[in-house]
């Protein structure tokens, strides 16, 4: 393995490479297919290099670990918008997450649906090619894009088109309270038509998700954040509105809210089991039609939009989605599988003919001799 200690070393390594490399962070998201080659490591590229809570903006080099980011923001009452996910849990693995590998891998959780995913709080970035050449794109200020918007491309590029050393975050302030409200013994069709009308309802909705097999059966959990006072206020508005579902229970203890939306947004529900995981992203609409035709265990978060199932060890449910009434029109991701599983399949969603030519000649442009987790998007 090697760790170079600063971006211009870890230009000098990938220039002279001629042979693949595994691009490795932290080591705790192994997604995707396995890749052949000796570790990169940018665990040594560490340290918040300017954060101006003033400006709400944060650089830092990709190696640093997200817990020492996200502590310093909070020292400052800030937060990163996107709530990423930390995957250890299910995944079981190990190590210290990093903000590049939340960058190279997107990682958003419940947030999203208020805040957008972690590409849209990103406005800079600076990576090394499959050449050793050095690129910059973006900066501090969120209207700071000319030509070519690379940051937004290096976004869930898992390694394949550069290997990030900085990037640049607009945060926010950390809300004052937060609270929960949750209704009970939901059928996943009615869970999702509830999730929807709190989330087209004037009440700021940060959190809407569906527990099919909750603590105490089916869990329906609306989450609302902000000034105390107007926490209370929609907490009393979005009680009514749910209460048309069934009865409504409302937790405004913040760290007990925060409890649950933790265990939401790691997909608690699936630590420690057998079997295999897979992220869906579709219409909110559909997800109830998702769940429905793969069975077994899922979890609904983003309103219905983000389904994740678990599966018997080796199944791949693009088959099952593939008949559903009208096609299936989402992505399905292979998150947890075993080394030969994910071999043997496509981890990623097959892209169109015309997407995958695009991708293609991005990949060959960024690193022309194919060195760069090769493959591990295939």
């Amino acid at each position: 393995m090697q760790t170079p200690g600063s971006e211009a070393e870890l230009a000098e390594v990938i220039a002279g490479a001629d042979a693949p490399l595994r691009i490795r962070g932290g080591g705790t998201r192994p997604i995707g297919k396995p890749v052949a080659g000796e570790v990169l490591s940018t665990a040594a590229l560490s340290g918040i290099g300017l954060y101006e809570p003033g400006a709400l903006t944060l650089v830092a080099q990709a190696g640093t670990p997200l817990a020492e980011v996200e502590a310093a923001l909070a020292a400052e009452r800030q937060r990163l918008p996107f709530e990423p996910m930390d995957h250890r849990g299910l995944l079981g693995s190990a190590g210290e997450p990093t903000l590049g590998g939340v960058v190279a891998g997107n990682v958003s959780g419940p947030r999203r649906i208020q805040a957008g995913a972690c590409r849209d709080s990103l406005i800079g970035v600076r990576f090394v090619t499959g050449e050793g050449a050095v690129v910059k794109n973006g900066g501090r200020v969120m209207k700071n894009v000319t030509g070519y918007d690379l940051v937004k491309l290096m976004a869930g590029s898992h390694g394949t088109l550069g290997v990030l050393t900085e990037v640049s975050f607009k945060v926010l302030p950390q809300t004052e309270t937060e609270a929960t409200l949750t209704v009970t013994g939901l059928d996943d069709a009615t869970a999702v038509a509830a999730l929807s009308r709190a989330l087209g309802a004037p009440y700021e909705v940060s959190g809407a998700a569906h527990l099919p097999r909750g603590a105490d059966g089916p869990e329906t959990h609306v989450r609302i954040e902000g000034f105390e006072t107007s926490v209370i206020y929609r907490t009393g508005k979005l009680t009514e509105l749910l209460g048309k579902f069934g009865p409504v229970r409302v937790e405004a203890d913040p760290a007990a809210s925060r409890s649950t939306w933790v265990a939401i947004r790691d997909v608690a529900a699936f630590h420690g089991t057998a079997g295999d995981v897979w992220r869906i992203s579709v219409k909110p609409c559909d997800g109830p039609a998702v769940g429905a035709a793969l069975g077994g265990d899922v979890i609904y978060d983003w309103g219905g939009g983000l389904v994740w199932a678990h599966v018997a060890p080796g199944r791949d449910v693009r088959g099952a989605l593939a008949g559903l009434p009208g096609g299936f029109s989402g992505h399905a991701t292979l998150i947890r599988a075993a080394e030969a599983t994910r071999a043997a399949q496509p981890v990623f969603q097959p892209e169109p003919a015309p997407l995958a030519a695009i991708s293609a000649g991005l990949r060959a442009k960024f690193d022309p001799k194919g060195i760069l987790n090769p493959g591990l998007m295939a």
